[in-house]
């Protein structure tokens, strides 16, 4: 188990809504509230000892700025998730012993789930924790400083996808752990 207080959110907002369309989905309202701004919240609720928020959008930037994310520009976001990880990861204080890694398109993770990542955390016994959909392990993903080296040298669009082969799983509803990729997933 580590306290909020110890840990880094790092926000991944960075990405390039491809399959979404011309507009950035990261925008799109869901209950009269931009997409981004439904884990950012939750986040920001928390007491986490840092928040970071990688971003290549200005607009989107200047929310989570607001909502009191130190931002992360990603001047390349082609390069894929990785490169925002490693970003979001560069930027975690010294004084956090570990970081939450979340997707700003997965607005319904709720504080529950997060603080279920948070309780199974151990840095010697289970360094890594990830969120489970059917036995997949996935985003949101809590990672002990002893990893961040390892983070920092992923590379491509699959983030920390090998890493988290090795996570203990913490399960989620699949709704909980949906994420929006296409206009009708905001249905």
């Amino acid at each position: 188990m580590i306290a909020p207080g110890q840990v880094c959110a790092v926000l991944l907002a960075a990405g390039r809504s491809q399959r979404f369309g011309p507009a950035d989905k990261l925008l799109a309202s869901i209950d009269g509230v931009p997409l981004v701004n439904h884990i950012a919240r939750r986040l920001a609720g928390m007491g986490f000892g840092a928040l970071i928020a990688v971003c290549c959008d200005a607009r989107v930037s200047d929310l989570l700025a607001e909502a009191g994310f130190v931002v992360a520009d990603n001047l390349a976001p082609q390069r894929g998730l990785s490169r925002s990880l490693a970003l979001g990861i560069a930027a975690v204080p010294e004084r956090c012993a570990a970081a939450l890694v979340c997707l700003a398109d997965m607005p319904r993770v709720p504080t529950g789930h997060l603080m279920a990542l948070l309780d199974a955390f151990d840095p010697a016994a289970a360094p890594i924790v990830a969120s489970s959909r059917d036995g997949q392990p996935m985003p949101p993903a809590l990672f002990a400083r002893a990893q961040f080296a390892a983070l920092a040298m992923q590379t491509g669009d699959h983030g920390a996808r090998e890493l988290l082969l090795g996570a203990r799983l913490v399960a989620a509803d699949a709704t909980q752990l949906a994420d929006i990729d296409r206009p009708a997933d905001l249905a």
